[in-house]
């Protein structure tokens, strides 16, 4: 007796999606205390951000700018939902869809299914609030207030399928090293976003809502705040360019649909490239090594420099470090320049932030510590094997603390002042490299490489030495350079500032060497020491 397998159709797959949605929840829960605390903690807080969000959107109904608010909030809130699938992945089990392709199931009503499944959770509430305030605010008459509901209903499906669309696209990468790699990344993100919030909020403050209304005037036809400015549009007596805009939003919708089935086929029809990769010869290996050696000097100097910038390049956390060290470092003067309100001296802060980098040099080696320790055996390998980080750390932050400097000072005009402030950045460098030697030989801490945590457990009060403590030693070193400033300005002899550049790098450089002089013998002594702090993570 033979039997013929019946397509599986949408109607007996959304119920078991959704279980499976409501099951994940609830396991999840049961965990731990601790874990349900913090779910329903962050529920809490998201419905009640939410519910003032929609208060206060329906608050501005009468206000001249709500149109500009409200499409503008809904464009960032679809922004959220199509960055946040890269950088949490593991945030949501139900993102990969690698975890069905065993199954019997078709991609388009797989695609139906999943849809309808995702409007399960605290995102799509929220996205459903902040619409729903916002096409209240905007709608004003009863055809607004029926082309509001589609506009909510089309906002919502638009957001929850672009970031299925993005994730399953993009599903190969995040569940891949690389991909955590990404996911740590997030960090920058947000120092970066509060930046740019921070900007644009005291430019508000000082403008007004009326300056966003160009940009909101651009963002009403893009999907989904193009819902919303139909809306609008209708209030308004425009019903054809409302018609347009529910057309474009509609279309988006397709297209994200079509864009998560492709992607969702070719999961379950191909192979995953990791296993091919896997099986291929490695081509070009041999060209490549030792590329970036070529251009270092000979000997362990060499291979510790190497060894150094291979760090940055390939391990996630250093690699973050390097990344928001970079960033905070250009924007804190930059963005302090651009709003008039900042000094050229801000331009030090950069070297401060990449300085940082120094200290606990061999957290960042964790375990493998082990085999640079097998090669210190003298004084004299313990310096060599300092300077080299030191040097390749210098071979970033010198061109990158003069290229800051030269930035701000051509925002602020300030011309005259950029000899002195690159020799104040020389010799605050200098001091921190310095003073990172001898912490990261003398309180060395374990830095973890999975999640979020830079310190072990238990050894916070080490970290805090290692990096604060180093700090205000630093602070203290660059006191001489610090107090010819102030007495060239003071005594009226500010012409003579320029000789501050050449002793800022003859200073910088004198300290580092003698900071790493002083603590390669403590390293030398201690190896046994810093390998079992190291490793604790």
């Amino acid at each position: 007796m033979t039997t013929t397998a019946q397509p599986t159709t949408d109607p007996a797959i959304t119920p078991v999606l959704i279980r499976l949605k409501l099951s994940l929840l609830r396991n999840g829960l049961r965990q731990s205390t601790g874990r349900r605390a913090a779910y329903i903690a962050s529920v809490t807080v998201a419905l009640l951000f939410a519910a003032l969000q929609l208060i206060g959107l329906v608050a501005l109904r009468d206000n001249a700018h709500v149109a500009t608010v409200c499409v503008l909030l809904v464009g960032v809130l679809a922004l959220g939902w199509a960055v946040m699938p890269l950088f949490f992945p593991s945030g949501d089990e139900t993102l990969d869809p690698t975890r069905l392709v065993m199954l019997p199931l078709r991609p388009r009503p797989l695609v139906r299914a999943l849809l309808v499944a995702s409007l399960v959770g605290i995102g799509p509430l929220f996205t459903l609030c902040l619409a729903a305030g916002a096409a209240v605010a905007l709608a004003h008459g009863p055809a607004a207030a029926v082309t509001g509901v589609v506009a909510v209903a089309l906002t919502l499906l638009v957001c929850v399928a672009l970031a299925r669309a993005v994730a399953a696209a993009n599903i190969r990468l995040l569940t891949s090293r690389k991909g955590r790699d990404l996911a740590v990344l997030s960090g920058l993100v947000i120092a970066v976003g509060a930046q740019v919030v921070n900007f644009g909020a005291q430019k508000l403050g000082s403008s007004g809502l009326s300056t966003l209304d160009p940009a909101a005037d651009v963002v009403r036809w893009i999907p989904p705040s193009a819902a919303l400015g139909a809306v609008h549009s209708v209030s308004e007596g425009a019903h054809a360019t409302a018609a347009a805009q529910l057309a474009l939003t509609a279309a988006a919708l397709f297209a994200l649909l079509a864009l998560w089935q492709r992607s969702l086929t070719r999961l379950m029809t191909t192979p995953d490239g990791s296993t091919l990769a896997a099986a291929e010869p490695d081509k070009g290996t041999s060209r490549t090594s030792g590329a970036l050696g070529g251009l270092l000097p000979a000997g362990r100097t060499g291979t510790v420099m190497e060894r150094s910038l291979r760090y940055v390049w390939r391990d996630p956390k250093t690699k973050a470090a390097w990344v928001t060290s970079l960033a905070i470092g250009l924007i804190v003067p930059l963005f302090n320049a651009l709003q008039g309100t900042g000094s050229v001296y801000f331009a030090c802060f950069a070297a401060g932030m990449l300085g940082v980098l120094m200290y606990n040099q061999f957290g960042q080696d964790t375990s493998a510590f082990w085999m640079v320790a097998m090669t210190i055996s003298s004084t004299r390998d313990a310096y060599v094997e300092l300077r080299g980080r030191a040097l390749a750390l210098l071979l970033i932050t010198l061109p990158y603390a003069a290229l800051v400097t030269v930035l701000t000072t051509a925002l602020l005009g300030d011309w005259p002042a950029l000899p002195e402030v690159l020799g104040l950045s020389f010799a605050l460098l200098g001091a921190m490299l310095a003073t990172g030697a001898w912490s990261s030989a003398r309180f060395p801490y374990s830095i973890p490489q999975e999640g979020y945590k830079n310190v072990a457990p238990g050894q916070a009060g080490l970290a805090w030495i290692s990096i604060f403590g180093g700090m205000v030693a630093a602070a203290l070193l660059c006191a001489p350079v610090l107090a010819l400033t102030i007495w060239l300005h003071a005594s009226g002899e500010a012409s003579w500032s320029w000789l501050l550049l050449p002793l800022g790098a003859v200073y910088g450089a004198t300290i580092t060497e003698l900071g790493v002089r002083l603590a390669a013998p403590r390293l030398a002594r201690r190896l046994p020491e810093i390998l079992t702090a190291v490793s604790k993570g």
